[in-house]
């Protein structure tokens, strides 16, 4: 299992923000926004800013994929986790 952010991305299109307006917002790092961007893993703390800044949940911004589908989707993100 993994965690994809693409719908915290879709939240940000609607309100109209970009990557830079969210760490201000937040008040997080451009490390943890880039960290966002990639899919990675950011803490709690973090997840937790960003929902305050946008007023919404967890589930509104993030969902766990199955590495699987993942994969077949993203060959890029393979590579990545396959050296």
């Amino acid at each position: 299992m993994s965690v994809s952010y693409s719908r915290l991305w879709k939240l940000m299109r609607r309100k109209r923000l970009r990557k830079k307006d969210l760490g201000a917002l937040a008040g997080i790092s451009s490390a943890s926004v880039t960290k966002l961007a990639q899919d990675r893993n950011v803490t709690t703390d973090v997840l937790c800013r960003v929902c305050a800044a946008l007023k919404c949940s967890f589930g509104d911004i993030m969902e766990f994929v199955d590495d699987a589908v993942d994969r077949a989707s993203s060959p890029k993100r393979e590579k990545e986790t396959n050296p």
